[in-house]
This record gives structure tokens, C-alpha cells and sequence, in this order.
């Protein structure tokens, strides 16, 4: 018989540990033949666990906790002192795994969404470890409009990998100074699901931005359009948005200095940009406080629009 389910708020008990959180998944795998399915499935953790050894995070690798395939990607729970490693330089060596695997196989072309978040999560070795809200979340960054967009909106035979990072990770990792990327490199974004009631921070990073994504408006730089890629971190680059000071009344307190520019889908970056975002399209369920977002889109309480889904 299993164990008494607990009942919240009756009494204290230990907090499980903080553990961090990997998942990846692949844009419109249900798109694919259905003869693709399975050896793409298995193809997707081959080219992560690839990537993990080439960022010399081989520890990361066979230590995973709670590992899961549902199919289109992988989700796993990892100590989270390798963090700032996941970050970078795991990212990019990713990116530069599909890349390859991308210009050397033929058949359909792999890219991939990330996600990263860390947060208490029960792993005592028993059925059910690893569920928990972080879980959920990181599940949720991972569908996030936002992150979906740039994918859609990017060219395939730049932009092979687009992740997202929870706004933790991002204070915690990045504007702690533990990873060897920049937080300029980073854009702040509001991560939310169609359908799920699901709205929190975060912060995008693309390694490899492509010339789309400049001309769509769904992602620009500051200043630096002559695609170039830092792939130290960098102080500049493509999409590298200075950091600027915390106004009042902005959400994650970024501030711009020009008008609303509008897209149909995904993010908007407006102007001589410090770090501000803009979403004006397609169809987002936000319940929260206020956000405000420059002269732009003003959310209040719940906004419903009604374009289609992205493929996933």
C-alpha cells in the first residue's frame, strides 16, 4: 500500500532538494511520416547525450535523474551546481551538434526547443520522484509561445535550436555571473500556453540568430546586424539588448526607448532596445497582475486572441 498522501499546510516538512532541470523538444514532430516517429524519437536523446560529452559534461550525462521520452524529446533532473554549464557552454554545443547532424544526414531536418529550470523536486529513489511544480514548468517554458515563434519564424538553415530559460535560472546563473554568458545575450519574454494557465518570465537565447528572424521583427539585435556569433558569451552580437535600469510599473523591469513595433506572431523587440519585449499576437491565455509593455500591447487580468497553434 503506498504512502498517506500528505496534506499541505497541516505541518512542516522538509524541503525536497533543488535540482535542475533539462527538457528538449522538437518542432513539428507530429508533422513527420509516421514512419519517422520512432527512429526520430530515439534519434533527439542520442544527439543531446552527443552534445552533453562534447561540453564535457559527461557526469550530466550518466547521472540523469528521472529521465523521460515522451516521444518528440527528453526531460531529465540534474544536480544543480552543473547549472551554469547547461547554460553554457551546452547550449551552443547543442546548436552546433544539429548543425552538423543538419548538414551532413538527409531527411528531415532536427530542431530543437530547450528548456531550463531548477526547483524543489522530491528524489528519494521512489515511484513519482521528480514531479512537482517545477516539473510542470519547465514542461510549460518549453511549449511557450514565445519559444515556439522564434523557431516558426527563423530560417532552418541558421536557427537550429531555440531555448528558453526560467527567470531563476536567469537571476540565479546568468546575473550571478556563473555562466560564460552574458545576460545581455538573453531576451525577457512572457511565457505563456495556449489553453493552460501558465504566465511567468523568462528569458530567450538563440546561439545562432538567423537573418529571418531580424527581418520578421519577431527577433532583433542591438545594433549589430552583421550576424556574427560570440560564441564566448559576449558582450555584443545579435540579440545582445543592454541591460538598463528597472522602471517602475515594467514587468522584470526593462526599459526601452522607443514606439511599439507589432508582429502578427511571437515577440516584437522595439526600437534601441535595453531589454524590453513586446507580444502582441497570437492566441495567449495571460491571468496575472498587471503587465504593461511600453506603448504597446497593455495586458490587464486575461487576454484571449484566437490564432492558430504553431506546429509543434
Amino acid at each position: 500500500m503506498s504512502e498517506q498522501v500528505p496534506v499541505p499546510w497541516a505541518e512542516s516538512r522538509p524541503l525536497p532538494p533543488y535540482l535542475a532541470l533539462l527538457a528538449v523538444d522538437a518542432k513539428n514532430f507530429t508533422g513527420l511520416p509516421a514512419l519517422l516517429h520512432a527512429p526520430v524519437s530515439q534519434l533527439i536523446p542520442e544527439l543531446v547525450d552527443q552534445a552533453l560529452a562534447k561540453a564535457g559534461l559527461e557526469d550530466v550525462r550518466d547521472a540523469k535523474r528521472f529521465p523521460d521520452n515522451p516521444g518528440d524529446g527528453v526531460v531529465f533532473g540534474f544536480a544543480p551546481h552543473r547549472l551554469p554549464f547547461v547554460v553554457w557552454p551546452f547550449l551552443n554545443v547543442l546548436d552546433d551538434v544539429l548543425a552538423q547532424y543538419n548538414t551532413l544526414t538527409p531527411g528531415p531536418r532536427i530542431r530543437l526547443r530547450a528548456s531550463v529550470h531548477v526547483g524543489p523536486l522530491p528524489d528519494a529513489g521512489n515511484p513519482g520522484d521528480g514531479n512537482g511544480t517545477p516539473r510542470n514548468d519547465v514542461h510549460r517554458l518549453l511549449d511557450s509561445r514565445p519559444v515556439k515563434a522564434v523557431l516558426a519564424a527563423s530560417g532552418g538553415e541558421t536557427t537550429h535550436l531555440a531555448a528558453i530559460l526560467s527567470d531563476r535560472v536567469y537571476e540565479d546563473v546568468l546575473l550571478g555571473g556563473y555562466a560564460g554568458l552574458r545576460p545581455e545575450r538573453c531576451i525577457e519574454v512572457p511565457a505563456t500556453v495556449e489553453g493552460k494557465p501558465f504566465a511567468q518570465r523568462a528569458w530567450v537565447y538563440i546561439p545562432s540568430p538567423s537573418g529571418e528572424l531580424f527581418r520578421s521583427g519577431v527577433f532583433a539585435g542591438n545594433g549589430d546586424t552583421s550576424g556574427s556569433r560570440d560564441r564566448a558569451g559576449g558582450t555584443d552580437g545579435p540579440g545582445a539588448p543592454s541591460a538598463g535600469k528597472r522602471p517602475p510599473n515594467v514587468p522584470g523591469g526593462r526599459s526601452y526607448r522607443d514606439t511599439s513595433q507589432q508582429v502578427t506572431e511571437g515577440v516584437a523587440v522595439m526600437g534601441d532596445v535595453t531589454g524590453g519585449i513586446g507580444y502582441t499576437g497570437g492566441a495567449t491565455h495571460y491571468n496575472g497582475t498587471n503587465q504593461h509593455w511600453g506603448s504597446g500591447d497593455n495586458v490587464s487580468g486575461t487576454k484571449h486572441t484566437h490564432a492558430p497553434e504553431e506546429d509543434r
